[in-house]
């Protein structure tokens, strides 16, 4: 899901990872992997990323402005990838732009081939372990 929000439409903060005070930088442990990664494929978090920034970099493109000024509006990729069909993906995005002046064709068209190799980030089904 690609949302174009700004810092006063954001409710909430950003985090920024420090240093401990009194510590240098040789003693730093070594960072373990993130939750977020153990549940889902760090690959395919990567292909979501670089979809969103794409996305993003279209939209400023196709409504002519700054990232900050580009209107509200949530390009949910799950949700075109639960759609069963790509006729209805692209009504569905072609709605989120009916305020664009600019011709949206090529973008829904790049938009669809990108998302088309994607998978849903559901959460991985837990380990049941059966017992005698």
């Amino acid at each position: 899901m690609a949302a174009v929000t700004s810092a006063e439409t954001n409710p909430q903060p950003r985090v920024y990872f420090q240093t401990p005070a009194g510590t240098d930088d040789a003693e730093v442990p070594v960072r373990k992997q993130g939750r977020v990664t153990v549940k889902y494929d760090r690959k395919e978090l990567r292909k979501r990323l670089n979809l969103e920034e794409w996305i993003i970099d279209q939209l400023t493109d196709l409504y002519d402005c700054e990232e900050e000024a580009i209107p509200e509006l949530e390009i949910d990729v799950d949700e075109l990838l639960d759609m069963p069909s790509d006729k209805e993906r692209a009504i569905r995005v072609k709605d989120l732009l009916v305020d664009c002046y600019k011709p949206t064709d090529g973008f829904v068209a790049a938009l669809l081939e990108k998302v088309r190799g994607m998978q849903k980030l559901n959460t991985p089904p837990k380990k049941i372990e059966l017992t005698p």
